[in-house]
């Protein structure tokens, strides 16, 4: 899936991202900030230094929902944008994505990745 470029910018300023995810335990949510994710061939990458129960809940179900937003990307109806994806995660340890963001963030133990099903801007 192609992640739309207003999305990707939003992904460049501050802000924070919720992560949701629903595990034997009922749902989670988690946070993490925008500047965080990177794009590699239509996935959502985002380091986890931590994300432990989120982890656990992947392992359960991985389906995921997570939001985002920034004021200073021009949105739907004037100043400020926002999405809602739907995806697919996993945690890698390895191989390239897990590579990719280590080179970023010394600090990760693992790779949150997520194959969007649905992006939708909501504002």
């Amino acid at each position: 899936m192609t992640i739309p470029e207003t999305l990707q910018e939003i992904m460049k300023q501050d802000g924070v991202v919720a992560i949701a995810t629903l595990g034997s335990e009922g749902p989670h949510l988690v946070n993490t900030w925008n500047s965080y994710l990177r794009v590699s061939e239509g996935k959502l990458l985002i380091p986890a230094g931590y994300l432990h129960k989120t982890e656990a809940n992947v392992a359960h179900n991985p389906e995921v929902l997570i939001t985002l937003g920034s004021s200073k990307v021009k949105g739907l109806h004037g100043p400020g944008a926002g999405f809602l994806i739907k995806g697919k995660a996993e945690f890698l340890f390895s191989g390239p994505e897990f590579d990719l963001l280590k080179e970023k963030f010394s600090w990760l133990r693992a790779a949150l990745v997520v194959t969007p099903t649905e992006i939708t801007q909501t504002w």
